[in-house]
């Protein structure tokens, strides 16, 4: 798959998410064939008032592209402005958020909030494309509610404006994240508009990536909390659409290497004491299936130093060993 002229080496995608995927958990999924990521949603209008923070989200390492940059915000011309400064920072894509649900967001008039103003839309695809010379994306949901399901027409109007690709989530901002992702709205899309449509929602492993390519015809699926813990779906899914096989998942010892690997290039980047907090969630979602896991969960959220980590490893080898 291309998206404009950056060429997609795998129909895997990491999503977007905040809070979580970090430059050290993009390299991460890379390492094991994500075909490309992107960072977590960056605010336009934060860039514009040069907030530290948020140049800090868009630090992309060398190893990771092709790496979109995420923005969001609902007025053309901030938003404009900011993709220039993603650009400088190394962006390959830039991707704009129309989905995001957080009350925070939408109640701003961004994220998902969008999906209520198809023609502004438009508006900022068109003055985001005018203003940067590398390809532009969205990533919409099915629509605002079960009232106004109006993915088709979003998709279409961005489409329109220059929109790239686009990635459409099969739910709309009121149903969060609960709920059956819908295939036919996917489908939909797929069928309204001629650039890449990449589906997300409910890719959980082989069978619901197959299930939902083949069904709705969409180009790529963007894998999201499936990879939390679990960055070797990316292998998984790669090795299954390219090769025909079903790789075995890695071993108790190997996913604790892993993990550990993740974990210390959090920190080489971070420092240790902020590494680690910020690594506890992580380590949570790494010892799922662990025979004790809910007490090793319970444990990661004290961990405040690697030292506490490699012990932890240790007591958890001894479980599983």
């Amino acid at each position: 798959m291309k998206i404009g002229n950056v060429e997609i080496s795998s129909a895997a995608l990491l999503a977007p998410l905040a809070g979580i995927t970090d430059k050290a958990f993009r390299q991460v999924c890379r390492s094991f064939g994500a075909g490309y990521c992107e960072t977590e949603m960056v605010s336009a209008k934060a860039l514009s008032f040069s907030d530290k923070k948020s140049f800090e989200l868009m630090d992309i390492a060398d190893d990771e592209h092709p790496c979109g940059i995420q923005l969001f915000g609902s007025e053309p011309d901030i938003i404009a402005s900011s993709a220039k400064l993603a650009v400088n920072a190394g962006a390959d894509i830039i991707d704009i958020n129309m989905g995001c649900p957080a009350p925070k967001i939408a109640n701003n008039g961004s994220g998902s909030a969008l999906m209520k103003k198809p023609r502004l839309c438009g508006e900022i695809v068109y003055a985001v494309k005018n203003s940067v010379d590398i390809p532009v994306t969205v990533k919409i949901r099915k629509g605002f509610d079960d009232e106004h399901i109006n993915a088709v027409e979003v998709a279409s109007v961005c489409a329109d404006n220059g929109a790239d690709a686009v990635i459409v989530h099969g739910r709309t901002r009121q149903q969060y994240y609960s709920g059956a992702c819908d295939l036919d709205i996917i489908k939909a899309v797929k069928n309204a508009v001629s650039v890449p449509v990449i589906g997300n929602g409910d890719i959980r492993d082989v069978r619901s990536a197959e299930k939902m390519i083949s069904y709705t015809g969409c180009d790529a699926v963007m894998v999201a909390r499936a990879a939390l813990g679990n960055p070797w779906i990316f292998r998984t899914l790669s090795d299954y659409f390219d090769k025909g096989i079903i790789t075995p998942p890695p071993s108790a010892e190997d996913k604790l290497r892993i993990m550990r690997e993740h974990i210390e290039l959090v920190c080489s980047y971070k420092g240790e004491h902020m590494g680690m907090l910020q690594s506890r969630k992580q380590l949570a979602w790494y010892f799922k299936g662990f025979k004790g896991a809910a007490s090793f969960r319970n444990e990661a959220g004290r961990v405040s130093t690697l030292s506490d980590m490699y012990e932890l490893i240790d007591r958890v080898l001894e479980v599983n060993g």
